[in-house]
């Protein structure tokens, strides 16, 4: 059977590439993380970043990379629910980073409509997800039950011992991850009055392959 070979592109920075990254540490998938400057932008406009080239084959859209690299990682859920409710928190969490005002030119409008999103809107953002999560460890799903079924397929996939420490059921909590990563460097600590996320954030950062990841990765801001 001929290994897949993945080669992502985008910006030196964590971004809307982060999310890729994350599955790919979290499987053990080997992949090449091409980091494209600033300065060299110009010469690769005509593509849309980031883009995930599987055996030579170039698919674009954030998501949809991160979508087909959980399917491939056995992260989108046990069933068809659990799958779709996986999308539903994935696109909620999504919605709200697309209020962020990055393109804004002016430093005071900008901080402006920054304090208004975190007044506004992330206590909205964080009830739901507090409420989802409810007192399961992760999510989607029931963990304790689902365990043995997880890692079972996901041993046939990788060839791969899977052990408890690293189930986490679906990517949504992966990302959940890395959205809170950059909205705490807009607003440190605004999610310290919602402790299940807290929680929920501590134990996608305690699995071994992703805490190897973030520990190894290329430092940026953002």
């Amino acid at each position: 059977m001929t290994m897949q070979s993945y080669k992502l592109t985008y910006f030196n920075m964590r971004g809307r590439a982060e999310l890729p990254r994350y599955i790919f540490a979290y499987a053990g998938i080997a992949f090449e993380d091409r980091r494209v400057e600033w300065n060299d932008w110009p010469s690769i406009k005509k593509r849309k970043l980031p883009v995930l080239e599987v055996n030579g084959v170039p698919l674009t859209q954030s998501l949809a990379i991160a979508r087909f690299l959980a399917k491939e990682a056995g992260l989108v859920g046990n069933s068809k629910l659990a799958e779709a409710q996986a999308d539903a928190l994935v696109d909620t969490l999504n919605d709200f980073t697309l209020l962020i005002p990055w393109r804004e030119d002016n430093p005071q409008i900008k901080t402006q409509k920054i304090d208004m999103l975190f007044q506004s809107h992330a206590p909205k953002l964080l009830d739901h997800l507090q409420c989802h999560l409810g007192d399961r460890e992760w999510l989607v799903g029931d963990s304790n039950k689902e365990k043995h079924r997880q890692s079972d397929s996901r041993d046939r996939l990788h060839n791969r011992e899977v052990t408890e420490a690293q189930l986490v059921e679906t990517w949504a909590d992966l990302y959940c991850h890395v959205c809170f990563t950059t909205f705490s460097v807009l607003r440190p600590g605004f999610a310290d009055d919602h402790p299940a996320l807290c929680g929920l954030i501590d134990r996608v950062e305690a699995i071994p392959n992703v805490a190897k990841w973030i520990q190894s990765r290329p430092t940026t801001e953002f």
